[in-house]
């Protein structure tokens, strides 16, 4: 039994005619072994990267105990419990300047936000309860030792892991990695991924159409999402319909690259055509997924390369990159966190025709009403190949596997498409 075959064996009432979408789901992402490359950037360029490796951090931050708020650092045994206590200002102590002698008893230091405290103070009482006279400081009862302090490694202590490998690095990751003093880091290679289409009818932009063509644009929509995720691409433009053209083709991306995409070829029609020439490279698994739109796939690997082959439509290229590719190289690119995009529950406007039996992906828009409500409605016309439809949505309205028809304001699933990377 193939390797492919072993892993959709596992799967209860697999049907390669009519599997779940979940089902599909699963296979993909259980197909997919991470890039275990590393190289190393500069700090600025790891935007948007894989983390390579755990970063230890090699100083605590904070790296001094220091203020939380502007006021007066003072020693909290001299607080009296139950009465105002006098204190005298010796000094100030500035965020970058700090005060350079011990409190004792009796004193107190002005402070700023960020500054160091002075040796021997343990507590900062905010400078709106405070009263002063000249150089004395009247302290109100109530106050706590600790209160207003950031302690040194509070946030993270020296030798502790402040980042696991998988991570994406974002501005917040940035920031981090700055505040360590760290200047370059590991990060994960990038995913390269060879492209093309399928189709003697496919003209490429920038040609006039002759009668029975039509303008590539799924190279231009699998461009754009591979991009956004990150990846390294290979377009390799349209490839005609004939098994030398398809063949070298298939050849020649696997070859450079650790995932192969197309777009058409998987259709009913079509499948017999394209399988051969696949199952002369690898192994390929041909799968009529229960989904709208989008139902023709085909997944495997093409010698070390992951293959993925998309319906020709437009529409049906987008939902099933999103909804199965997306994750694959997500996952291939060495992402460990929780990457799967979220659902959000909403009523819906006007009335959804369904059957229950596949899941449908309709292109929404969601919206907020004057009372703040969210909700959502379709685009207009559904079809897959209406690719203005995913133009003016900013979402997906997911209606699952079992679900029937949706009447107005009930609630439906709703993929928001904005930050699908």
């Amino acid at each position: 039994m193939s390797s492919l075959e072993r892993i959709v064996s596992c799967i209860d009432g697999y049907d390669a005619n009519a599997l779940p979408v979940e089902a599909a789901r699963a296979v993909v992402r259980s197909l997919v072994t991470p890039i275990a490359v590393n190289e190393r950037v500069a700090v600025r360029a790891a935007l948007g990267r894989v983390l390579g490796e755990d970063v230890v951090s090699p100083t605590n931050v904070p790296a001094h105990d220091n203020s939380a708020m502007d006021g007066w650092a003072v020693r909290s045994a001299d607080l009296l419990p139950q009465a105002d206590t006098r204190l005298r200002e010796i000094g100030a102590s500035f965020a970058g300047r700090p005060f350079g002698t011990a409190v004792g008893a009796g004193e107190c230091v002005r402070v700023m936000t960020g500054a160091v405290m002075p040796a021997g103070a343990d507590a900062v009482v905010l400078q709106e309860v405070v009263r002063t006279e000249g150089d004395a400081v009247i302290v109100p009862p109530g106050q706590a030792r600790g209160q207003h302090v950031r302690f040194a490694g509070e946030d993270i202590a020296a030798g502790q892991s402040a980042l696991r490998a998988g991570q994406p690095i974002r501005p917040a990751e940035l920031g981090l990695l700055a505040s360590l003093g760290i200047a370059e880091v590991a990060v994960r290679r990038r995913p390269r991924v060879a492209f093309f289409s399928t189709g003697d009818e496919l003209v490429s932009v920038g040609r006039p159409l002759a009668e029975g063509e039509a303008y590539d644009s799924n190279r231009y929509t699998l461009y754009g999402m591979l991009t956004r995720l990150g990846c390294e691409v290979i377009d390799m433009g349209v490839v005609r319909d004939d098994r030398a053209s398809l063949a070298r083709a298939l050849g020649d991306a696997s070859a450079a690259a650790d995932a192969v995409v197309t777009s058409g070829g998987v259709s009913v029609g079509e499948a017999d055509f394209t399988r051969e020439v696949l199952a002369s490279l690898g192994e390929v698994l041909f799968w009529k997924i229960a989904m709208r739109p989008g139902r023709p796939m085909a997944v495997g690997k093409l010698g070390d390369a992951f293959f993925f082959g998309l319906p020709g439509n437009p529409v049906a290229v987008m939902v099933t990159f999103y909804q199965f590719v997306r994750d694959a190289l997500l996952a291939l690119a060495g992402r460990t966190d929780a990457f799967e995009l979220p659902a959000l529950r909403v009523p819906c406007e006007t009335a959804l025709r369904k059957k229950p039996g596949r899941t449908e992906f309709q292109r929404g828009i969601l919206t907020r009403d004057a009372s703040g409500q969210w909700t959502v409605r379709v685009t207009g016309s559904q079809g897959s190949g209406v690719l203005r439809s995913m133009s003016e949505a900013n979402c997906f309205i997911v209606l699952e596997h079992d679900r029937g028809s949706v009447q107005p304001g009930d609630l439906v699933s709703v993929q928001v498409m904005d930050g699908l990377a």
